[in-house]
């Protein structure tokens, strides 16, 4: 063996009183030359200098390695048979006292070695056993569960089950249901008399209709709805419908048959919901839904009453609608920031009903507020179909008919 190799182990040895383990020192050797892994490095270098570290007190590591043992394994396949928990990827994390971990660091400093630290080689050893028994394979980014093995003491086995995420386009089909579950005004969701003890204002939502059947077949503990914006409770939401990522926390089933599941869900909730497409995506796809390019739009079919016979003719004047410069609505001020937000109108269509009551077909920028275009808003929304048309106008009624992709 080289004599510079055999040159950094006396340097170790010295360092240490001759008091380390096989593990710690074919780590501290692994940037000096080429193993098996530690153990076989540790091994060959030993026999190379004619000294046996099998039985060596870890000054290092306190001998933690001898921690992972069939014990722990079985503690490890206890916990996720007890759990039942399907999976195919998973990770392994570790904890270890502080103060081994700075020790650790401080050798390596000192020797002027550039090596893993020393839990990086617990979560290997321990990674690479539970692929070789359970046969699933440990990913770094893709992990499916999270296996926590705290040796602080006599070892403890804790498991993270990461979130599953299903995307969709949901349409509403009656009004009165919100997107998302609204909690009771009165008692924050605590349950009231008032709610009828259910802690929510209204009995059902557009999440709440497909989460409960999704949590159902995964036995996940709960769910939480990301929609590509939200339209108002008494808007029906059409066309083809309105992307959304549904959560799942904890799922302890992750293989599900979406197609059937979607075909139940839809019959179950027919005439009122209606969801499209149900099919896995990645977590980050929540965050995507947040962010809106320029060419985003939302297409509106409003039905307008005026106060007094706003005049066929007077229709044409609305084509002026472009550039809309909203102030917050006063309806949604007391959970949206006081600003003024600058939206355009892309293509307008107005056709008349009778004397007082006309349809518009409009296709916006998204975030422009239908109903405070039509109505001014006390004068917050400018230009606004009242002050073109010189009457006072509200939005009857609104559905959303498409909504761009984001």
């Amino acid at each position: 063996m080289d004599e510079t190799i055999l040159d950094v182990a006396r340097a170790i040895l010295e360092a240490t009183n001759g008091k380390i383990c096989n593990h710690c020192l074919g780590r501290k050797l692994s940037s000096t030359f080429d193993g098996n892994d530690n153990v076989d490095r540790a091994l060959k270098v030993s026999k190379a200098l004619g000294i046996d570290q099998s039985d060596s007190e870890c000054v290092i590591c306190g001998n933690i390695f001898d921690k992972i043992n069939d014990e722990l394994f079985e503690m490890i396949y206890d916990k996720i048979d007890y759990l039942n928990i399907e999976f195919d990827t998973f990770l392994v994390g570790t904890s270890i006292d502080k103060s081994i971990m700075e020790k650790d660091i401080e050798f390596s400093e000192k020797l002027g070695l550039d090596v893993e630290v020393i839990k990086k080689e617990l979560n290997r050893l321990i990674g690479r056993e539970i692929e070789n028994i359970l046969d699933k394979e440990v990913q770094f980014q893709k992990e499916e569960i999270v296996i926590n093995v705290d040796l602080k003491g006599n070892p403890k086995i804790r498991i993270q089950i990461n979130p599953i995420f299903i995307e969709g386009k949901y349409n509403k089909l009656k009004r009165g249901i919100p997107q998302t579950k609204w909690p009771c005004t009165k008692c924050k969701g605590r349950g009231c008399e008032e709610c009828n003890f259910t802690g929510k204002q209204y009995p059902e939502s557009v999440e709440e209709l497909l989460s409960e059947h999704i949590l159902e077949v995964t036995k996940g503990f709960e769910a939480k709805f990301h929609g590509a914006g939200r339209e108002d409770i008494d808007v029906l939401m059409l066309g083809e419908g309105r992307v959304f990522v549904l959560e799942i926390k904890e799922p302890r089933i992750r293989k599900i048959d979406l197609p059937k599941l979607e075909e139940k869900i839809n019959e179950i909730n027919e005439g009122k919901t209606r969801y499209n497409g149900l099919k896995f995506t990645h977590r980050n796809r929540k965050a995507e839904l947040k962010l809106s390019s320029p060419d985003t739009f939302k297409v509106y079919k409003a039905i307008v009453k005026t106060n007094k016979e706003y005049g066929e003719d007077n229709l044409s004047k609305l084509d002026v609608l472009d550039e809309i410069n909203q102030q917050t609505p006063i309806r949604v001020l007391c959970r949206r920031a006081d600003k003024i937000r600058v939206r355009r109108v892309k293509e307008l269509k107005c056709s008349p009903i009778d004397a007082n009551t006309f349809e518009m077909i409009i296709k916006t920028e998204g975030g422009l507020y239908i109903k405070e275009l039509i109505s001014g808003d006390d004068g917050r929304s400018q230009p606004n179909v009242s002050d073109i048309l010189g009457v006072e106008a509200i939005c009857e009624q609104l559905d959303v008919i498409e909504v761009s992709e984001k």
